[in-house]
């Protein structure tokens, strides 16, 4: 296998997790981050005890605040940095980048200062179009303890798809293929203003009726949207869609769940949000997109609801009811009768 070097940029858990899978596969991999004591504590101690507390990284990975070396060094960068900032460090690495050069978002969200995917920000670069997304049900905690776990490497390049899946492929981390950028891209987005949802479902002892109720017509929501913007439908049957949408809205190291959770059991959004401790990518998502469906007539009771329940103080009954009461009567969508298709 031939052996490349790797820039991941970001100190958060899932970019951390990523940058031990592929040092372990032998790639030289640096991983760049702000914090000074951060990059120090990895090299040292071999631990990012912020964000991986219980994970030994291996020994070849390298921690930097040189972003310039990280990125000069590199054939493949992958760009795992909040969505707030994400804008703010592609502009910082444009400079850097080559033609040769491979950049690939994990990053599940919209830019906060317009509505835009994170794919759109890097590919505003005019020095290299070799682009892609990864995403699906990736809980960095569960990846970094070796639990077996998929993914989806999305693009339009079949040689940015080979590389990633020659970067990662692993016993514990198996990637598939994908070429709707689109699709994969926002139902990772998506996903996580539902996680808050079935968060703050669970909070209320909902019924495991209601549960999968509230997961399945989410997924309804998601694709609905997602297609008007070009996506295909059948990929939010696959790990990015579904498979990503089941992980992060039952399990409680979602963060976007546990905010929900949060908010279900009485607290306030900013104290909810104050508690993770980490970006919860949902709330920010969620304001987008609910602007995006009203101004394009979507139907979207879902998100519509929650985004009345925390920014406008409705009552929770609302989100509830919004479910049980609205005007939608075809379960699948994208049926093949034609009288079922109701985008």
């Amino acid at each position: 296998m031939m052996k490349h070097s790797v820039c991941v940029l970001g100190g958060g858990s899932f970019g951390t997790a990523l940058a031990n899978i592929m040092a372990k596969n032998g790639h030289q991999v640096s991983q760049w981050m702000r914090n000074e004591e951060q990059v120090e504590e990895i090299n040292l101690t071999g631990l990012n005890s912020r964000y991986l507390p219980n994970a030994p990284l291996h020994r070849e990975l390298l921690a930097t605040s040189n972003l310039e070396q990280a990125i000069r060094d590199s054939d493949t960068v992958f760009v795992s940095i909040p969505s707030k900032s994400f804008e703010q460090v592609a502009k910082r690495i444009e400079p850097l980048l080559t033609a040769d050069k491979i950049l690939i978002s994990t990053t599940k969200g919209f830019n906060p200062n317009r509505f835009e995917l994170m794919s759109d920000v890097l590919r505003r670069n005019p020095i290299t179009q070799k682009i892609g997304v990864l995403s699906g049900p990736n809980l960095a905690k569960e990846i970094a303890a070796g639990q077996m776990t998929g993914s989806v490497i999305a693009s339009a390049d079949e040689h940015v798809r080979q590389r990633v899946i020659e970067l990662l492929k692993s016993s514990t981390f198996r990637i598939y293929e994908s070429k709707d950028s689109t699709g994969v891209e926002l139902a990772g987005a998506l996903k996580n203003i539902y996680a808050i949802v079935c968060g703050l479902a669970k909070a209320l002892n909902v019924g495991e009726n209601t549960m999968s109720m509230i997961m399945t017509r989410s997924l309804a929501e998601m694709s609905r949207f997602a297609v008007h913007f070009g996506a295909n439908p059948m990929t939010f049957l696959g790990l990015a869609g579904m498979g990503d949408l089941i992980a992060t809205c039952t399990s409680p190291l979602s963060r976007n769940y546990r905010v929900g959770f949060a908010i279900g059991s009485g607290q306030k959004l900013e104290d909810a949000i104050g508690g993770i401790g980490e970006v919860a990518e949902g709330v920010n998502t969620l304001k987008m997109v609910v602007d995006e469906a009203h101004r394009h007539g979507l139907y979207m009771p879902l998100a519509d609801g929650l985004s009345k329940l925390l920014f406008e103080s409705a009552a929770l009954e609302s989100l509830i009811g919004s479910m049980m009461t609205g005007e939608q009567k075809w379960d699948v969508e994208f049926a093949t009768n034609e009288e079922s298709v109701n985008v």
